[in-house]
């Protein structure tokens, strides 16, 4: 099964970081449903509870383009372990004191800020970690496994085991966290510094400049992706949805709760059926990738999300809006696979972590913006309008980035 899961041409490297990724990442699944319970049970405000999910990703804002410089200048194995380190330490004290019934809304934005400054700099270096330990024609599908991984730890066990976890107590949730990122490096202590010494050289004939400062570094990667029409696209795509999925996304557990009249395990369950679609997207992105090209899938996923917005807002049942979520997991798989893999292969290893940074900024950043925005429209016109304005936001957007599409499958061959 492991041989099935991780073939063997993937590398033994990639399986222990393939590991650690898949542990923390079911950590975080837990604070998918605990984050957003354990807000939801000091406030029922909208905007309050939005703004949660704001500070988690306000970090990307502030550090995400200087974190592509610094991922390009240490070493990069170092730097996801020293994060995620961070992020023991700062969860386990927020367990610590929830088991003692001392926490406020400040102290949880506080939290979630303080671990999305670290998400910033593992998950950018954890990407470029990819690219340096799997061979080139192989980057499509161990981004795919990374995905369904994702999915089936993130958003398919997590959710409902930290919302049950939650259930018992908020310290309990919170403490398995802390844990399960311990845990993921310890896996990390397995890789080898030579394991990661290959680096692919600078492609398209470029040879990028060594500036000395690391601001004179990011202005060089930010001016490679701004005259990249390609990436440029990519950047500016994730960006425009992701304002839209962030506004629904900040008011899930409001959604859950008041619309389809859910419990807290009801509302883990919802969140896990987008990720039992993420698996099968995982599992079906082989075949896709070879009968369709980069630029169909793109388009499709992002007509796919666009119609989900306008689903959900017409549903009242938990079922629909289950099968609904589950498409869109098919689809979250499959684009951000795609995408992925895009940016692996077309941009030089040299300058991978400071364009992966404007890009993860793009990303993020979208979904802070968003959430605040969600906050404020369900606050102003309740949690249905905050769907209707994201299925009009992507309405609006999807034609403008139509045609520039187009050049985007180019840039992986």
């Amino acid at each position: 099964m492991l041989r099935r899961v991780l073939p063997r041409e993937l590398g033994v490297p990639f399986r222990w970081l393939f590991g650690s990724m898949t542990v923390t990442n079911l950590g975080d699944g837990l604070l998918l449903a605990a984050g957003p319970l354990l807000v939801a049970s000091l406030t029922r405000d909208p905007l309050a509870v939005s703004f949660a999910i704001f500070a988690q990703r306000v970090p990307w804002l502030l550090f995400g383009i200087l974190a592509g410089a610094v991922v390009d200048r240490v070493d990069r194995l170092r730097l996801v372990m020293v994060a995620d380190a961070l992020r023991v330490v700062v969860v386990g004290l927020l367990a610590l004191l929830l088991a003692f019934d001392e926490v406020t809304l400040p102290l949880i934005y506080l939290v979630f800020f303080l671990l999305g400054t670290a998400e910033t700099f593992a998950d950018n270096a954890a990407s470029t970690l990819v690219v340096q330990l799997v061979p080139r024609a192989q980057l499509g599908r161990a981004n795919s496994r990374i995905f369904g991984s994702v999915m089936i730890t993130n958003q398919l066990a997590g959710p409902p085991l930290g919302a049950a976890l939650f259930t018992v107590a908020g310290w309990v949730a919170f403490g398995a966290n802390a844990v399960l990122c311990a845990l993921g490096v310890v896996l990390l202590l397995r890789l080898r510094s030579s394991s990661l010494s290959r680096r692919r050289p600078a492609e398209h004939g470029e040879t990028p400049s060594a500036p000395v400062t690391v601001w004179a570094q990011t202005a060089e990667g930010v001016r490679w992706l701004l005259h990249h029409p390609p990436m440029r696209t990519l950047a500016l795509m994730i960006l425009l949805f992701n304002i839209t999925f962030g506004a629904s996304y900040g008011v899930y557990v409001l959604y859950a709760q008041e619309r389809l009249g859910l419990d807290g395990l009801g509302f883990g369950l919802l969140m896990a059926s987008s990720a039992v679609g993420g698996v099968l997207g995982s599992a079906v992105y082989g075949r896709l990738e070879v009968r369709f090209s980069y630029t169909a899938l793109l388009r499709a996923g992002l007509v796919l999300e666009t119609l989900s917005h306008a689903a959900l807002a017409l549903t009242r049942s938990p079922w629909v809006a289950g099968a609904i979520l589950f498409a869109f997991g098919v689809h979250a798989t499959i684009w951000g696979t795609t995408s992925t893999t895009v940016r692996q292969r077309a941009v030089p290893d040299e300058l991978l972590g400071r364009v992966t940074s404007v890009y993860l900024l793009a990303s993020l950043g979208g979904m802070s913006i968003g959430t605040l925005l969600g906050g404020w429209v369900g606050q102003q016109w309740g949690i249905v309008a905050v769907f209707w304005a994201a299925f009009v936001g992507c309405c609006l957007t999807l034609p403008f980035l139509w045609h520039p599409m187009r050049h985007i499958g180019r840039a992986a061959a």
